[in-house]
């Protein structure tokens, strides 16, 4: 057999078995949009027994078999050639997915399963004591998870682990690992606690009532879909839908969902959660097409994935110039913004006021919120914190960052589907596509001039191409620092954030 034929084989395989994951993706989306509240037990069997068939065809020995005769082959001699990326990649989810055994495979994501199922009805009902069972089972089997991982090498290239939630961390963010993430969230939260003291201190305050004025739900989902085709998402080659807990999520080339929800007395949560979650989607729908179903055309991590969502989502979405060009049209869709000026909209999107919950939190604060997760799951996994004990320290680290406490624990602890879900070392990748994004943005207006005054003019699709061209287009080629520099110029760091929201609110709030 030669190297040609061994990587062909690798393709169709690999390409085969991304199909079957892409139904389970289609499942997934269905599971939490559109199931009938009875179909929860067998859609978990489901998931099980396609998690199970999933695991035998990424653990199958021709895999290893057919990356040993292309590794060292001329045809992955240039490392960033689209065979070398894929062979890089592919020998890495070998060697961690065939260490897991199948057992564990299969009850964690039935456990998972179960658990958000469980976490979407007992979040409503305050319930942390029927939730915790299934919180811990999810724990256990990941904690298993990791120490099979950690006791791999990492990637070539990649630093060593340090410690157990490294092997998560990667899992989410290749390269990663907490010894260089806690420095950069240490220089990040003190200048997120001394801008957000000057705020508080300034004595300014927006009219944040006349975002909970009627906005009745069909009418946010007009404007939601008016915005989503006049920023470059393919409505037809997607959808919008409510759900519980907004996410996106791609089923395959031609098909990236997004939900939302709705609060008909409140405007943010519906129309920035469609616009972030519009970020994730414009990534999928421009990463390169030919490449489905290989590393070379997949996202490069879930940071790079967060940033483009919190660029639209901020960056975009909440720039002045983004509502010079849509204040007039919203005004049109909801009869209570009719006696609104913009300038006062404008101000109130961009209220800072610590808060209870991370989704609507602003940008001074939100990366507040994710400190308290990080810490959370690096005392968890370290030992020092147990599930049952996390209620009172959530309570007490928002008292300390955020200066307010949840009174219950649907607004705290229980706000997020993600630990019951098994994603633990997920929440780091928000705050590092905040970062992300300011580097990225800052670059793009290096090249391209001013953006806002091309938002006022409706001119997304020039800021859209240039992110195609220089981030979505370039799928898993570069590890996510080195794609950060390569677009930049600079390693990761926390000072173009810190420095767009001093110039963003020092305005805002006449600092």
């Amino acid at each position: 057999m030669t190297p040609e034929t061994a990587y062909q084989n690798l393709l169709e395989f690999q390409r085969e078995t991304a199909y079957l994951a892409s139904l389970g993706a289609l499942a997934a989306w269905d599971q939490r949009t559109m199931i009938p509240r009875k179909g929860h037990e067998h859609r978990a069997r489901q998931m099980a027994a396609l998690a199970r068939l999933l695991h035998q065809r990424m653990t199958d020995p021709r895999i290893g078999e057919w990356l040993a005769k292309v590794e060292g082959s001329p045809l992955v001699q240039d490392p960033l050639s689209d065979a070398a990326v894929n062979v890089r990649e592919w020998r890495q989810a070998y060697e961690r997915t065939r260490a897991i055994p199948e057992r564990l495979a299969v009850e964690l994501a039935q456990a998972e399963s179960e658990a958000e199922s469980f976490w979407e009805e007992a979040r409503p009902r305050n319930d942390w004591q029927g939730f915790l069972p299934y919180l811990r089972r999810v724990y256990a089997l990941t904690k298993e998870k990791a120490e099979v991982l950690f006791a791999l090498p990492p990637a070539p290239g990649d630093p060593p682990y340090g410690e157990l939630y490294d092997a998560l961390l990667d899992g989410y963010e290749p390269g990663m690992r907490a010894r260089e993430l806690l420095p950069l969230f240490s220089e990040l939260k003190e200048g997120l606690k001394g801008l957000l003291d000057r705020i508080l201190g300034s004595g300014k305050r927006p009219d944040t009532a006349l975002l909970r004025r009627p906005y009745p739900a069909e009418a946010q989902r007009r404007f939601a879909l008016e915005l989503l085709g006049a920023c470059g998402y393919d409505l037809e080659a997607g959808r919008l839908d409510p759900t519980a807990h907004p996410f996106e999520i791609a089923i395959g080339p031609g098909d990236v969902r997004i939900t939302t929800r709705y609060y008909e007395d409140f405007f943010n949560a519906g129309i920035f959660g469609t616009i972030h979650e519009m970020g994730h989607a414009l990534y999928e729908q421009g990463l390169p097409k030919e490449h489905w179903g290989t590393p070379r055309g997949e996202a490069v991590s879930l940071g790079v994935h967060e940033s483009q969502s919190r660029t639209w989502e901020n960056l975009v979405g909440r720039s002045l110039g983004f509502w010079e060009r849509f204040f007039p049209r919203a005004q049109e869709v909801f009869p209570s913004l009719r006696d609104v000026r913009l300038q006062d909209f404008h101000f109130a999107v961009n209220a800072v006021e610590p808060s209870l919950i991370r989704v609507e939190a602003d940008e001074v604060t939100y990366n507040l919120h994710i400190l308290v997760r990080l810490e959370l799951e690096l005392a968890l996994f370290r030992g020092e914190v147990a599930l049952e004990d996390f209620p009172g320290a959530w309570e007490e680290k928002y008292r300390a960052y955020l200066g307010v406490a949840p009174r219950d624990y649907k607004d705290g602890v229980m706000q997020d589907v993600h630990w019951s879900g098994g994603l633990f070392g997920y929440f780091p990748t928000y705050t590092l596509g905040n970062l992300y994004a300011a580097q990225f943005f800052q670059k793009a207006e290096a090249e391209l001039g001013p953006l806002e005054p091309l938002f006022a003019r409706g001119g997304f699709q020039t800021f859209l191409d240039w992110s195609r061209k220089r981030i979505h287009a370039e799928g898993s080629r570069f590890r996510p620092k080195a794609l950060v520099e390569r677009v930049t110029g600079e390693a990761p760091s926390s000072r173009p954030f810190l420095d767009y929201l001093e110039r963003k609110f020092g305005a805002l709030y006449a600092l």
